[in-house]
């Protein structure tokens, strides 16, 4: 830490909001914090002379928005219009704007190629993935004789 930090925690955000000071709140918790891109923009309108960017989305949001999707769950980010917003990338990644794929992800047999994969039964026989009913009619046959046997 070359020139230390403030320490900024829950409680102090309540404070501040009580006291009305939602530019101060904001100004703490995005562009002195982690919105990389504002705080450049910001250092560059202030040697400028210019006023001060809006703040952008910070790089704690982006983290969460990403553990989300790799849980799987489709988010979006929507304005107060209801709009979908596409979140920025970092200065250094040249692109300015991350793409929404709506191709990322897919289910399990739902690629090219995938013909030919599938199950070999006890019998040899090879079984298409997800085709097969005789092993998860015995598997519920199982199941169900075991919870009986519970209760």
């Amino acid at each position: 830490a070359q020139f230390g930090g403030q320490r900024f925690g829950e409680m102090e955000v309540w404070a501040l909001e009580a006291y009305g000071a939602a530019y101060t709140l904001q100004e703490i918790i995005t562009i002195k914090s982690d919105d990389v891109v504002g705080r450049v923009r910001t250092y560059e309108s202030i040697v400028k002379g210019e006023n001060i960017p809006t703040a952008g989305t910070p790089e704690s949001f982006k983290v969460l928005f990403k553990e989300l999707q790799a849980l799987g769950l489709d988010t979006v980010v929507l304005d107060s219009e209801g709009n979908e917003v596409e979140l920025k990338q970092d200065l250094d990644d040249g692109t300015g704007i991350q793409p929404i794929d709506a191709q990322a992800f897919t289910t399990v047999n739902d690629f090219e190629g995938q013909e030919g994969y599938g199950v070999e039964d006890a019998d040899g026989q090879n079984e298409e993935a997800g085709q097969s009913d005789e092993f998860s009619d015995l598997f519920a046959d199982t199941f169900s004789d075991n919870y009986e046997d519970e209760e």
